[in-house]
């Protein structure tokens, strides 16, 4: 099955490549990296520097120089220096319990 195939919503491509980073959770570590592409559910990225050894069953995606827009993502896939990620959705228990914590 091809990746085209595997996707459920459209993807966005950009003429020019955006500047993002790879974050652990903790902060430990950080890549930079280019958004190739942008769908719903995720994202293709190429990735300046190695990737070998680093956690990326969960991390953020840094969309912005500040650090004030990301996204929880985990690693779909590896070809070469391009990697697939996947968006991970809070649960509707969490997101509640944080709407309650709100209001």
């Amino acid at each position: 099955m091809s990746t085209s195939e595997r996707r459920t919503s459209p993807r966005i491509r950009f003429e020019h490549p955006v500047p993002t980073q790879l974050m652990a959770i903790d902060g430990t570590w950080r890549r930079e990296c280019t958004m190739e592409d942008v769908s719903e559910e995720g994202a293709k990225l190429t990735v300046g520097s190695s990737i070998e050894g680093l956690q990326l069953k969960e991390f953020f995606l840094v969309l912005s120089s500040v650090g004030l827009a990301y996204r929880r993502c985990k690693l779909a896939w590896v070809h070469g220096d391009q990697i697939g990620v996947t968006f991970l959705k809070r649960g509707k228990k969490a997101r509640a319990a944080r709407d309650e914590t709100i209001v």
